[in-house]
C-alpha cells in the first residue's frame, strides 16, 4: 500500500509535467506578443499590416460547426470596427485547399483568410480548441482569448472587447 504522502506528490509532478508541455509547444496566452502572421506561409499580399492596429485572428476549419456560425459575426465586426482600426485575420488549418476555398466561396468573407498549408501558424500559437479567437492590441500582445464560439454571447463579448482596445493609446493600456 503507498504512503498517503507519495500521492499529493505525484499529483505536483503530474501538475507540474502538464504546465512544462504546455510551456514546451509555445502556447500563446494572454499577455504573449502575437507571433508574425507570416508564418501561416509565404508572405501573403492579402494579409493587412497589423502593427499599431488592434487584431482578431480566428482559428477555423471548413468541417468545424461553431466556424461557420462565427464568420457572420465577424463580418460584422469587421464592418462596425474596420473604420476604426480593427483587422480581422481568419486563419484556415485546413489540410485540403479545395476544402479551404470551398468554404471561403460560400461564405464570402469581407476580411482577409488565408490557409495555414504546413500549420506554421497553429503550432506556434498552439491553439487549445477549434474554434480559437485573438484579440490582440495595438501594441502587439495578446489580451483575449476565446476558445469557441457561442452565437450572440460571443460576438457581444468581443464588441465590448474591441471597443475597449479601440480607445486605448496607440502604445497599449494606460
Amino acid at each position: 500500500m503507498s504512503s498517503p504522502h507519495k500521492l499529493p506528490r505525484a499529483a505536483a509532478v503530474l501538475a507540474l509535467a502538464l504546465a512544462l508541455a504546455g510551456t514546451a509547444r509555445g502556447e500563446i496566452k494572454v499577455g504573449d506578443v502575437f507571433p508574425p502572421l507570416a508564418a501561416a506561409g509565404p508572405a501573403d499580399p492579402g494579409l493587412p499590416a497589423t502593427s499599431g492596429r488592434v487584431v482578431l485572428v480566428d482559428f477555423w476549419a471548413s468541417w468545424c460547426a461553431p466556424c461557420k456560425s462565427s464568420f457572420p459575426a465577424y463580418a460584422r465586426l469587421y464592418a462596425d470596427y474596420a473604420p476604426r482600426g480593427l483587422v480581422v485575420v481568419a486563419v484556415s488549418i485546413d489540410n485540403s485547399a479545395d476544402d479551404y476555398a470551398a468554404f471561403v466561396r460560400k461564405h464570402r468573407p469581407p476580411f482577409p483568410t488565408v490557409r495555414d498549408r504546413d500549420q506554421g501558424l497553429v503550432s506556434t500559437v498552439a491553439i487549445p480548441g477549434m474554434p480559437t479567437s485573438y484579440l490582440i492590441g495595438r501594441d502587439g500582445r495578446v489580451r483575449y482569448v476565446h476558445e469557441g464560439f457561442h452565437t450572440g454571447e460571443t460576438e457581444r463579448t468581443l464588441r465590448a472587447e474591441i471597443q475597449s482596445l479601440l480607445a486605448e493609446p496607440a502604445g497599449g493600456p494606460p
